[in-house]
């Protein structure tokens, strides 16, 4: 099973930018789709986007779209969430997870392992 450790959040204005890093050891992080998930306190955990394993294509949330880019370096076995235009509401623990189909899963029971999160905080 692939490890997943995501660093790069941090404390940010409104309209300001950050990028997520989700490192993989364990498995060869390229036969894996690769999802963002976020958390905010008392909300349930939703879909932020998705890339596929070969980083084609990518799907991502209505709330996201336009303003949050993910990508993925299979060599560095790493995946990126480009964070632009960032709003208060979009303050959360991001999690990045591996799923079990290259594209497609958007809820969390499709996705098989996990990383810690990583908080972000837009100020107004």
């Amino acid at each position: 099973q692939v490890q997943l450790v995501e660093s790069g959040g941090g404390l940010v204005q409104a309209g300001g930018s950050l990028r997520l890093s989700c490192a993989a050891s364990g498995r060869t992080l390229g036969t894996y789709g690769m999802g963002w998930f976020r958390q905010a306190p008392g909300k349930e955990r939703e879909f932020v986007g998705l890339i596929s394993c070969s980083g084609a294509s990518t799907s991502y949330a209505d709330a996201v779209q336009g303003r949050f880019t993910i990508s993925r370096d299979n060599a560095k076995n790493t995946v990126y969430l480009q964070m632009n235009s960032l709003k208060p509401e979009d303050t959360a623990v991001y999690y990045c997870a591996a799923a079990r189909r290259c594209f497609g899963p958007t809820v969390p029971r499709d996705f098989a392992s996990w990383g810690q999160g990583t908080q972000v905080t837009v100020s107004s």
